[in-house]
């Protein structure tokens, strides 16, 4: 799979405090994420979109982009992450501000790592719970045993590579990829440029043309069972 959700979960922490930065990513290596850092909203909004996380950090107020606006915007693109909002903003509208822009947990300067960790922990096991099972249309993909369920209950097995390529798009349904992006995300930066469409073709000889979509020029997306 292009992470592996329950061994070493990936983090994107966003926040411009250098200091805090380091301390932070230090600490949540040690608790078993795999870290990337941005120092800005507008790499951290590139990173969002870019690859595939399962948690992020974001400070609310941020150089180029600020916080909510970096959230909204990936709410917009179909981004589902959790994200935890940090910030020294703690009054109660600020925390509705937060929570109505897309955040899923808002934590107010200074605070305590352990607390933090906690948090980051609850958010990363109700976000891998709720994709245990993802939904294509009126099929179902189940995430532990790498299968597809279609509509007329009938289940067919995926071998790893299609599995990793069919969760990829389920994960993000509204979200189009290019053949770049996904032999990033799947296939490791597999040589072969047509890995992508070999894998789509087995998928559709599998479980029919529609549960991929070809957008023209751009790339692929989430079709249906």
């Amino acid at each position: 799979m292009a992470q592996d959700r329950r061994d070493n979960p990936r983090l994107l922490l966003v926040e411009d405090d250098r200091e805090l930065t380091a301390t932070l990513s230090e600490a949540l290596r040690d608790e078993g994420y795999a870290v990337d850092v941005a120092a800005d909203g507008q790499q951290g909004l590139h990173l969002g979109l870019a690859r595939q996380y399962d948690v992020l950090v974001v400070d609310r107020r941020l150089p180029a982009l600020d916080g909510l606006d970096l959230l909204g915007r990936l709410r917009s693109r179909a981004v589902r992450t959790p994200v935890m909002l940090l910030t020294a903003m703690g009054g109660v509208h600020d925390r509705v501000d937060g929570l109505d822009a897309g955040a899923d947990d808002y934590l107010v300067k200074p605070f305590e790592l352990d607390e933090l960790s906690a948090r980051l922990r609850a958010l990363c096991r109700r976000a891998l719970e709720a994709a245990d099972v993802l939904r294509i249309g009126s099929g179902r993909l189940y995430v532990g045993r790498r299968e597809v369920e279609l509509a007329d209950g009938e289940r067919i097995a995926l071998a790893a590579r299609e599995f990793e390529l069919l969760w990829v798009l389920a994960s993000r349904p509204d979200a189009v990829y290019s053949r770049t992006e996904l032999r990033r995300l799947v296939f490791h930066e597999a040589p072969a440029s047509s890995i992508v469409d070999t894998y789509v073709y087995y998928l559709r000889r599998k479980l029919g043309r529609q549960v991929v979509r070809t957008v023209r020029g751009l790339g692929y997306r989430l079709g249906a069972l």
